[in-house]
């Protein structure tokens, strides 16, 4: 049962208890009951808005892949601090590999995104490189399920 709440409400998080309950097959006060279990188990994280960049006219999303040297915690911190409160930040993800970062950006054009590469990463010492991929498309995949 709680994996087809789970499923419903990650296909609409809007989706009404009510509606939720009958979709499951269980009494509204059951489906309320493993909702709030669901939260207080910390897999219920939150609720997102789903928007679309370009209709805030920023049209051209990227995905940069940076380098930090030297790669050392009193570095790391203020640098993703810094990445995440950029206004064009969309996700930050922490990776293995020759890349420490790879960061998917919203801009509103070319020269915007050059901006953004130049100002907020080249300009700053820790960053050793800076590479930049544009998004021609983006996808929202299926419902996050356990294995």
């Amino acid at each position: 049962m709680d994996l087809e709440i789970l499923r419903v409400l990650q296909n609409d998080a809007r989706t009404t208890n009510r509606d939720l309950a009958a979709a499951v097959g269980v009494a509204p006060s059951t489906c309320l009951d493993r909702v709030a279990r669901l939260r207080r188990a910390g897999v219920i994280t939150g609720h997102r808005l789903a928007i679309d960049p370009a209709r805030l006219g920023r049209g051209l999303e990227a995905l940069l892949s940076v380098q930090v040297r030297p790669h050392r915690r009193d570095l790391i911190g203020p640098f993703v601090e810094r990445v995440r409160s950029l206004p064009e930040s969309r996700a930050l993800f922490h990776l293995t590999g020759p890349d420490d970062y790879l960061l998917h950006v919203a801009v509103r054009d070319a020269a915007d995104l050059q901006r953004l590469v130049l100002d907020e990463f080249t300009s700053h010492r820790e960053v050793a490189r800076v590479e930049t991929r544009l998004v021609f498309q983006h996808w929202e995949c299926g419902p996050l399920l356990p294995p």
